[in-house]
């Protein structure tokens, strides 16, 4: 992990401002003479800059995404708890964690910080951007701030601006945070219980009823209690609590219920996809009840140089960095032409 500091104010969409940000980000591979080989990779809610991590079986050495061929670059959003400057950061002016005090941000907010990275670095072009899920929402948000330094737009799971649904989800998983009476505390710890039960909620809409059905039905009909269901939920629940941070995912949650790529362009969503004018490939997965089809087939109704594929998936929304096989052969050979 490497770290870009921009002492200067950094201003938020909300009209906050930060004094000073902190960006944390992995590279593999190298920028080549002319500059053309960089792909750039967008996370999600919970992860963090190491793309080759958490994006296994399609970003890494032997993989389509290698650092053999590609400069690839993945940054920790802003707000999260993996180095980048968040609510656990020390704030400047008064020396301590921010906590709860740190400003909301946007998905816009992220883009922006991307850019001052881009410009760090030396890139002038990307030749990929990608992402998925809320790592779709960023990729969509720069397409349309740096349409000239993009090339190609790889898009999946994901959509142009966060529906109904998804606000409710991320509602519930809030007010399930703030139900802990330690939330708002001044420590790392606070929220914990509360973020054990938004993951909870959240494991609902990442798979479905026939992934739950498959894997955590129990065997034995007299059981009345401690079912594999709830074993697994409680399972996932805490493994989240000990990498993650409860500010931080009350905080994003928030960021994705503001993405709208409408926002600010006059409110007309179709007609700013009709503007991206990059050749985009997007991958939707027939099982996902959070970012469904519609969402992905709406982009590629309005988006002018598409490609859409729908891939099956036995485990829903989380298919887009299970299903890394599919991934590759369909990106492989939409990069091909």
């Amino acid at each position: 992990m490497k770290f870009f500091d921009h002492q200067a104010d950094f201003s938020l969409e909300n009209g906050s401002v930060l004094p000073g940000i902190r960006i944390a980000y992995d590279t593999y591979g190298e920028l080549n003479a002319d500059k053309s080989n960089t792909i750039w990779v967008c996370h999600a809610l919970t992860a963090s800059s190491d793309a080759a991590d958490w994006w296994k079986g399609l970003i890494g050495n032997g993989c389509l995404i290698g650092p053999e061929k590609y400069f690839i670059v993945c940054a920790n959003m802003l707000g999260s708890c993996y180095g980048s400057t968040g609510p656990l950061s020390d704030n400047p002016v008064t020396g301590q964690p921010y906590y709860s005090d740190f400003p909301q941000v946007t998905i816009r907010d992220m883009v922006q910080s991307y850019i001052l990275l881009r410009k760090h670095l030396g890139i002038d072009h990307i030749h990929l951007l990608m992402g998925g899920s809320m790592g779709g929402y960023q990729v969509l948000e720069w397409s349309v701030m740096e349409k000239d330094v993009i090339e190609k737009l790889f898009l999946i799971a994901t959509s142009p601006s966060e529906s109904a649904w998804g606000v409710a989800v991320h509602t519930a998983q809030r007010l399930a945070i703030e139900a802990d009476h330690t939330w708002k505390d001044h420590s790392r710890e606070a929220g914990g219980k509360g973020l054990k039960a938004a993951r909870a909620i959240g494991m609902l809409t990442y798979r479905n009823y026939g992934t739950f059905q498959e894997k955590q039905t129990d065997p034995d009909p007299e059981k009345i209690d401690d079912f594999k269901a709830s074993s697994y939920l409680n399972y996932q629940g805490d493994k989240l609590v000990k990498r993650f941070n409860a500010y931080s995912y009350w905080l994003l949650t928030k960021a994705m219920d503001s993405h709208h790529l409408g926002r600010g362009r006059g409110g007309d969503l179709i007609k700013v996809l009709q503007n991206i004018q990059q050749p985009t490939l997007i991958i939707g997965i027939r099982t996902d009840i959070l970012c469904p089809l519609d969402e992905q087939r709406f982009m590629a109704d309005h988006i002018p140089d598409t490609r859409f594929i729908e891939i099956d998936s036995a485990y829903g929304h989380d298919g887009f960095i299970i299903e890394t096989t599919q991934i590759s052969h369909f990106l492989g050979e939409w990069l091909g032409k």
